[in-house]
């Protein structure tokens, strides 16, 4: 009996060990097969990352710009004016095209943000003996005209806010350019409503006046 119960015993250490051995092998088959796997499929993945990168840049390419070496310098200009203030200006503007009953199939309308600044001042190079005459210890003065010398967007800061199209149409190709255009035109039209002229004027007569009382002119009238 006790011979029967060491068999028993012998025979089920046997059985698990092969069991354990039999688990280790599957698992060892296992991963050998699924690093082979791994090293077989990444390459065709390296593949497929670099045919999709190359069909990225071919669909949305970085665009190259070359400027000409050859510069022609049309003309130069001796400038003597005098910057004396300075607007920065924000306007929404709209341009449309098509906005009547078939809007929704061939419409085209934008919403640009634009944001400009507008320069002005008065030109010295426009002053002359004639404008200046003294009388009983006192300098008279005649200014030229203040005027704009500057009036451009800001490209950074500007930008198309909406944009809608029909479904029949891709959009007019010139409607930002025109809508800038007009953003332009309208910057310099709200500094010159505002006054900006006026008070160009009034800050070169400050600052005149205190250059010719640094070279002895401390009575200073402008006409």
């Amino acid at each position: 009996m006790e011979k029967q119960k060491t068999f028993n015993i012998l025979i089920i250490g046997l059985v698990a060990l092969l069991l354990i051995t039999m688990i280790g092998s599957v698992i060892f088959i296992t991963a050998t097969l699924s690093k082979r796997f791994n090293e077989a499929v990444t390459p065709i993945q390296n593949v497929n990352d670099a045919i999709s990168s190359q069909v990225s840049k071919l669909l949305n390419p970085t665009p190259t710009v070359i400027p000409d070496p050859v510069t022609i310098i049309r003309e130069v200009q001796s400038l003597a004016r005098l910057e004396t203030i300075q607007y920065t200006v924000e306007k929404v503007i709209t341009a449309e095209v098509n906005q009547g009953v078939f809007a929704p199939f061939v419409g085209d309308k934008l919403l640009l943000v634009a944001h400009g600044y507008v320069i002005a001042g008065i030109d010295l190079s426009d002053l002359s003996e004639e404008d200046l005459r003294m009388k009983n210890g006192v300098l008279y003065v005649d200014l030229p005209e203040a005027e704009i010398f500057v009036s451009t967007l800001d490209n950074d800061k500007s930008y198309v806010y909406d944009r809608e199209t029909g479904l029949l149409t891709k959009g007019d190709v010139n409607l930002e350019t025109e809508a800038r255009q007009a953003a332009e035109q309208a910057i310099r039209e709200a500094a010159v409503e505002d006054g900006i002229l006026v008070y160009a004027e009034q800050n070169a007569e400050t600052y005149v006046e205190r250059l010719l009382n640094t070279l002895g002119y401390l009575q200073v009238v402008f006409e």
